[in-house]
């Protein structure tokens, strides 16, 4: 029987065009490890189905779900996951060098924490990192590709709120830092990712929504302001 896998890597595009082949590649190419890989394409039209069905021998998972809620769509993968620390990559992003995972995984063993997390660089040149001072009130805290979760805290905690759109992240890392579960950061890069997509006004209420359910309004109100002053720079910027 083969041992169970450090990682289980879940991979989620939707029309991630020239970038999807070296997202896959910078996974399947890690040294001294091998992560299994899930993968969830919410109904691409430009080819990806095509050259994601030709490798369907190289996944653990495959699921095409155009019409489904993503957080739905990862909560099953990760119940079907067999590694004992699960990273949801986006398919636009990539692992940095061959040996990122297996470096993460020498500082997974010297720590008892739930989530482990590194940091992202992103096109527009924005820096994502897990600071070891959370405030949990002001936006999510931890870069969604570059944040490692303990399968177990799934079991234990729950998986993703398949109720929201675009903040069930969020929403189950402060339900984690709630509950206790130790947030650790580590020295690492550990993807390179596209720009995010425009903060809208859907993404904003439903931040504002999240942050109601665990804070005061007196806590929230300022951190409310914030994400509705940052969505409409980010409006006037697609305007010019």
């Amino acid at each position: 029987m083969c041992a169970a896998p450090l990682f289980s890597v879940i991979l989620v595009c939707h029309n991630p065009g020239s970038r999807l082949q070296p997202a896959l590649e910078s996974i399947w190419g890690q040294r001294w490890l091998e992560p299994e890989l899930a993968v969830i394409d919410r109904g691409s039209n430009d080819g990806t189905l095509v050259m994601l069905e030709s490798n369907r021998q190289r996944f653990a998972r495959l699921e095409v779900a155009p019409e489904r809620n993503v957080y739905a769509a990862l909560n099953d993968a990760i119940t079907a996951a067999t590694g004992e620390w699960v990273l949801v990559l986006g398919g636009r992003d990539r692992l940095v060098g061959e040996m990122v995972l297996s470096e993460t995984g020498n500082w997974m063993k010297r720590t008892e924490a739930g989530v482990v997390a590194g940091e992202s660089a992103d096109d527009d040149g924005r820096i994502q990192k897990l600071h070891s001072r959370v405030n949990a009130a002001a936006r999510n805290f931890t870069p969604p590709s570059a944040t490692f979760y303990r399968r177990s805290v799934f079991a234990e905690n729950g998986g993703f709120d398949a109720t929201l759109n675009t903040m069930g992240d969020y929403e189950f890392n402060i339900r984690l830092w709630k509950g206790r579960v130790r947030f650790k950061p580590v020295p690492l890069r550990i993807a390179a990712c596209a720009a995010r997509e425009p903060y809208d006004w859907r993404a904003c209420r439903e931040e504002i929504h999240v942050r109601h359910r665990y804070f005061s309004v007196v806590r929230s109100l300022p951190w409310d302001l914030v994400s509705a002053l940052r969505c409409l720079m980010m409006r006037r910027r697609s305007r010019h």
